[in-house]
């Protein structure tokens, strides 16, 4: 089960949260730096703010596009 680090950028649903998560990685040949971006949205009964860091799991399919869930403890960054 792997465990996603990212950053609240918008919380204006209920119980819901989306999460932009940042991944850098280098370019098989050139070694060039790539930094991809990934939206994610979380199931929230934590209650974050934007702009928090939050660590979030995955788990069983809550609506459509939740299948996401917030773990209690924050990551302070």
């Amino acid at each position: 089960m792997k465990i996603f680090t990212g950053k609240v950028i918008s919380k204006k649903m209920a119980k819901t949260a989306t999460v932009e998560v940042v991944d850098i990685s280098a370019h098989p040949v050139y070694k060039k730096r790539i930094r991809t971006t990934r939206k994610y949205q979380v199931h929230d009964e934590v209650g974050v703010k934007v702009g928090e860091t939050v660590r979030f799991v995955a788990s069983r399919p809550i609506s459509k596009t939740k299948r996401w869930r917030i773990i209690h403890d924050t990551a302070k960054k």
